[in-house]
């Protein structure tokens, strides 16, 4: 049976006309971007395995340059596009160990808090998890599941990272059958959970705030603290997290934004460093470009949004979202949660007639700048009740986003932003500073 299977991977091979695949294959669409293998090293050796013909992967996962890895028995891909390659040329270790079997499992650790082990890629064996750092193995590696992840059991079926503000704490969910293993990395305690609703997941993965259940060829989009799924699935993978061909397009119409084109409504940056660009009614993440970039439609993430925004602003731990005359609030915590009794009219928020263009807040200050047509309201957050403090002018009859940062505060006009020292130097300044260009590096668009 061995020699027949292997004969018709390799005729299988011969007879393919791999399809070119393009690296951000994920950003056509506004919505998304037990298979085991125990072969001995060696015995796949010149096969090449497609997989746009439908394969079932053992893990995924980025590694700490963002670059995403795919795994299947001995082979492996990196990125959404290119061939199939030896484990060996990268993971020498997880080959000479392979008689365990395949990779189960694998993850990046998310945890600021401990450099140990930030951003290190976490690979599980059957009962024994490897440590890797730049693709070198840690000193010690690899020990047994229980004595590194105490609680979590041996022959995992997938695991992925969950770090704070979107689970609780910084933790990593274990997948093994319905059975989910909530562990906290600080605390190194374990909550189990059973979804029954989700499929079981032969692999997990986590692209920028959205978690996806692999399972066969499909994948599935959970919730990473309840589990819940909306949305239709399951979805070929094939049709979002790579490119094959004839067949397995979709968003047919959908063209990335050049960066001449990219035109803000809003952009801010929450109390935990997660920074978000509001375009039309769609929103992208900002600070983390190393996995990639790729818009999602507001009501993903803040539910009760319908359409686009005029302005968004973050203060302390919510954030604030201006629509025409109303304001929401949503709590920043994991994931965001309108607060009870909003939307509320602006004037009775804020002391201020709406519409708005932009809005921003300088950290640790608790002033909130207001821009309508040419003014700048200022308006104190830390008052009861809230009302315009001091009015001006500014050197624009109109822009379209504002954002205070560690650079200063930047104003958005079309495809371009001014940088000022200080809300007050905008207000003060006659003349308009030498503008910036949007570039790609941080907004995902192209030159």
């Amino acid at each position: 049976m061995k020699v027949l299977f292997l004969s018709l991977y390799v005729c299988l091979a011969i007879s393919l006309n791999h399809v070119a695949q393009a690296h951000h294959a994920v950003t056509m669409a506004a919505d998304e971007p037990e298979g085991h293998s125990h072969s001995k090293v060696g015995d796949q050796h010149d096969v090449k395995l497609d997989r746009c013909e439908g394969i079932e992967f053992d893990a995924i996962t980025p590694d700490e340059k963002g670059n995403t890895f795919f795994f299947k028995g001995d082979h492996l891909w990196k990125g959404f596009s290119g061939p199939a390659e030896l484990l060996n040329t990268t993971f020498q270790e997880l080959y000479d160990y392979h008689h365990l079997g395949h990779v189960d499992a694998a993850f990046r650790i998310h945890h600021q808090d401990d450099p140990k082990a930030h951003d290190h890629i976490f690979f599980f064996l059957d009962d024994k998890v490897f440590s890797y750092y730049n693709y070198t193995l840690e000193k010690g590696y690899p020990v047994k599941i229980q004595q590194e992840f105490p609680g979590v059991p041996s022959h995992l079926n997938a695991a992925v990272e969950c770090p704070n503000g979107e689970c609780i704490t910084d933790s990593v969910l274990f997948f093994k059958g319905n059975e989910v293993y909530n562990f906290d990395i600080k605390t190194k305690s374990v909550k189990k959970k059973v979804w029954s609703h989700l499929p079981n997941c032969t692999s997990a993965f986590r692209w920028l705030e959205h978690y996806y259940c692999f399972h066969g060829h499909h994948f599935t989009r959970f919730h990473p603290v309840s589990g819940e799924v909306t949305g239709t699935y399951p979805k070929d993978a094939r049709k979002y997290f790579m490119r094959c061909g004839e067949g397995f397009g979709h968003g047919a119409g959908f063209r990335k934004l050049r960066c001449s084109e990219t035109k803000l409504n809003a952009i801010t940056t929450d109390d935990k460093g997660r920074s978000y660009a509001f375009i039309d009614s769609n929103y992208m993440r900002l600070d983390t470009h190393r996995d990639g970039s790729h818009p999602f439609p507001i009501a993903r993430s803040w539910k009760e949004i319908a359409g686009g925004v005029d302005a968004v602003f973050s203060y302390g731990d919510n954030m604030y979202i201006i629509q025409g005359d109303q304001i929401y609030i949503y709590k920043s915590a994991a994931h965001y949660t309108l607060i009870e009794g909003y939307p509320k009219p602006l004037k009775e928020e804020l002391g201020i007639e709406g519409p708005v263009d932009a809005a921003f807040l300088c950290a640790n200050q608790h002033i909130v700048h207001i821009i309508q047509g040419q003014k700048m309201y200022d308006i104190d957050l830390a008052a009861t009740p809230r009302a315009v403090k001091q009015e001006r002018f500014i050197p624009f009859p109109e822009v379209d986003a504002g954002l205070c940062d560690a650079d200063g505060v930047k104003v958005f006009i079309g495809s371009e932003y001014y940088v000022y020292k200080s809300p007050m130097i905008l207000a003060l300044s006659k003349i308009r500073p030498q503008p910036h260009k949007i570039s790609p590096d941080k907004f995902g668009c192209e030159e």
